[in-house]
């Protein structure tokens, strides 16, 4: 711009960044603009969902008859995901596309993150080796950090926009705590680091905990002495120059792989999967619906699930509370579960009548009978189900399969109110509240107060099979899955995932409420469950759980208990 004259100063660029109250700016910028041939460049228009529409037209509008010296740049954000996207098919068909696409792989983003800095900056502060080796250290971490989220949730529950800004800021925090101490506050830098700068975007506590356990591992006082490694077989260089450190990453840096960043080598595998899994679907979805293979299939599948008995037997509620003289806490769950149960089948029995009348032309088609035709056809759980159901990523035969699992189950609890020998705690609506009524039901028996009580994890050597007869305290659970690691049974504690099993069973799980005081916390991995591997907003519960080795092992291995493999 400035070679041909085109400045802010000379009034011949107009830079608008978009927000509240900034459309009429950004308007009347292009009506002069357009008129003088000057340019406008438009920020973050994503902020503007509402205003899209509006800029579409005057782009449009201004595309005939303008300045030849008129033009118009916009940046924004790109979309988490292809169903978020809002800018308008016609500003992406009439412009020059640029993407900044961030470097892929650890040994690319490492170089750009050390690129922000110079020989200069090294050289900038007294405590010269602190300095470069903590600075080397902040460099891997904010590599490791953005480069973790490729792996899905297995890497961060939510993504994080984590930029450059954090880590530059982060060095110049790390330059004036060195100048203002005689000693380094390793304690303090790592509370500013990953509290402050980087856990600043952090909106999930398992994610804030991983950021801190990077921290922890990385900045130590171990490192002054060359004994603290990055990634298995990288240590922190010595004392180097600026360019010595770029060659130092070139030479020693190993072959890229999740064990750069704590992780299991099953991580890429699974996020290679669900990538795969996700290109066929789009292709699928692509194909042609031919009018015969779209009826039939919807026809098919309806048949299927109107006419399975199961779903025309929904639990006689008045019958089951008279049955259950004494509501105790698993009584309680039971009869809850048995109630959401007879809501969800409800609306299947529902939209699945409506859409059969729908097909035979009795009723007008809905644009929400069109969505459950489509999710049937597609195989995958219509969302007006989804609305009454649990969390689940399942496809819609497996599903099902599920679903009559479930309410089998229910009705085999519901006959006596006996409680299983065992208990599949993945088949709860709401699985928090059956280890709620674990602590109730030992409260009430030794008069202990439930705010001071937790859950013991004692994980069996049984199969599910193997048990036959309830504990007498507490209960089994079985039918959880370990996601990054497995549970070792010889030792009895978690152990490195074998190659390719990405989601390997637990074994029969003892579940005992205990005094909170009484917790053994010596040598132990607190261990997230979640109901799916979506992990973020399906948290159920933290186990307890034995291990032989440093805990932030596993807590950078993104190890959980899923509900659902």
């Amino acid at each position: 711009g400035t070679r041909l004259n085109f400045t802010i100063d000379n009034g011949k660029i107009h830079n608008v960044s978009l927000g509240q109250g900034q459309e009429v700016v950004a308007e009347q910028a292009m009506e002069l603009a357009a008129a003088e041939g000057h340019w406008v460049i438009l920020q973050n228009i994503h902020l503007v969902a509402r205003w899209l529409g509006t800029l579409e037209k005057l782009v449009e509008q201004h595309s005939l008859g303008s300045h030849p010296d008129y033009r118009l740049f916009m940046s924004a954000e790109p979309a988490a995901t292809p169903e978020s996207h809002i800018i308008p098919q016609g500003l992406l068909d009439n412009s020059i596309k640029i993407t900044s696409e961030p470097p892929t792989g650890m040994h690319a983003n490492l170089h750009r993150a050390l690129h922000l800095f110079s020989q200069e900056t090294l050289q900038q502060c007294s405590k010269d080796t602190e300095f470069r080796c903590i600075l080397f250290a902040l460099c891997y971490f904010h590599a490791a950090v953005a480069e973790r989220r490729r792996f899905g949730t297995q890497g961060w529950n939510r993504p994080y926009p984590f930029n450059n800004a954090d880590l530059t800021v982060s060095v110049n925090i790390l330059q004036n705590y060195l100048e203002a101490n005689s000693k380094v506050p390793w304690d303090d830098l790592r509370y500013l680091f990953g509290e402050i700068m980087y856990g600043g975007h952090i909106t999930d506590d398992w994610d804030r905990r991983l950021c801190c356990t990077y921290l922890s591992e990385y900045i130590r006082a171990e490192m002054l002495d060359g004994e603290v490694s990055l990634a298995p077989g990288f240590m922190i260089p010595p004392h180097l120059d600026y360019q010595a450190y770029h060659e130092y990453i070139d030479d020693n840096l190993p072959d890229e792989s999740p064990h750069l960043y704590g992780l299991h080598p099953n991580a890429e595998m699974g996020f290679l999967t669900v990538t795969s899994e996700r290109l066929f679907r789009t292709m699928l979805e692509l194909q042609p619906k031919e009018s015969e293979a779209a009826g039939g299939s919807g026809a098919s599948r309806e048949e299927q699930e109107s006419q399975d008995p199961s779903l025309y037997k929904p639990f006689n509620m008045e019958e089951l509370m008279a049955k259950a003289k004494e509501k105790t806490p698993y009584t309680v769950v039971a009869l809850q579960e048995c109630e959401r149960m007879n809501i969800l089948t409800h609306e299947i029995r529902r939209s699945l009548k409506e859409l059969d009348l729908g097909l035979q032309g009795e009723l007008t088609i809905t644009s929400e009978m069109e969505d459950l035709a489509n999710a049937l056809f597609y195989d995958s759980v219509p969302e007006s189900w989804t609305r009454y159901a649990y969390p689940s990523l399942l496809s819609l035969g497996t599903w099902y399969a599920d679903l009559l699992l479930r309410i089998r189950e229910l009705e085999v609890w519901s006959t006596d109110f006996v409680l299983p020998a065992t208990v599949r705690l993945a088949g709860f609506f709401n699985p928090q509240s059956f280890l709620t009524a674990i602590m109730q039901s030992t409260a009430r028996k030794k008069q202990w107060p439930l705010d001071k009580m937790c859950l013991a994890v004692e994980v069996t050597k049984k199969t599910r099979e193997d048990i036959t007869f309830p504990p007498r305290e507490g209960s089994y659970v079985h039918g959880l899955f370990m996601e990054g690691a497995r549970w070792d049974i010889p030792s009895g504690s978690i152990a490195d995932a074998r190659m390719k099993e990405l989601r390997p069973e637990m074994p029969v799980i003892l579940l005992r409420a205990i005094p909170a005081d009484c917790m053994d916390t010596t040598n132990i991995y607190k261990c997230p469950v979640y109901k799916t591997r979506m992990r973020g907003p399906t948290y159920v519960w933290t186990f307890n759980l034995k291990t032989k080795e440093k805990a932030a092992k596993w807590v950078l291995a993104g190890v959980a208990l899923l509900l659902e493999a």
